[in-house]
């Protein structure tokens, strides 16, 4: 999917957050600048947030309860090599949904079922693909697909 500018990445974002559920993961994939806090805060947003929401990158994890579900926002990017000490299955596992920009740092740490986005740089705008092994993701991602086409 195409995305030519951060106003349809947010928008992404909104549609997706109102798709997700309690327990929901969403492990986000791209080189620095692609977006992925953009499409946090899209989730976010969509999860009906009222906080400002602010990239977790130095504090690992920020935790937002204002919105239908708790929404989890976590980048662990500087914490790759110590990931078994963040006790993250209290998130992944837990009441809302938690977002992991960088998630593919985590390797054996990743929850049994996630909905991953990767986005990259695309002509003026990005290139955002979506995998999952889960049929409740597979449900959303198609459903994504069929709202987005006609746009």
């Amino acid at each position: 999917m195409y995305l030519s500018s951060e106003g349809q990445t947010n928008q992404l974002g909104q549609w997706l957050g109102k798709q997700l559920f309690a327990g929901s993961t969403v492990i986000l994939t791209g080189n620095l600048g692609t977006g992925k806090t953009s499409l946090s805060k899209g989730i976010a947003k969509g999860l009906g947030v009222t906080e400002m929401v602010k990239s977790p990158t130095y504090t690992i994890v920020r935790e937002y309860h204002s919105g239908r579900i708790p929404f989890y926002h976590m980048d662990v990017y500087r914490t790759a090599n110590h990931v078994q000490d963040l006790e993250l299955d209290d998130y992944f596992y837990g009441d809302g949904v938690t977002v992991v920009e960088w998630g593919e740092l985590l390797g054996k740490y990743l929850p049994e079922a996630f909905l991953q986005i990767t986005i990259s740089q695309a002509r003026e705008g990005r290139e955002i693909s979506f995998e999952t092994t889960d049929e409740k993701y597979q449900a959303i991602i198609d459903e994504l697909k069929e709202a987005f086409s006609n746009e």
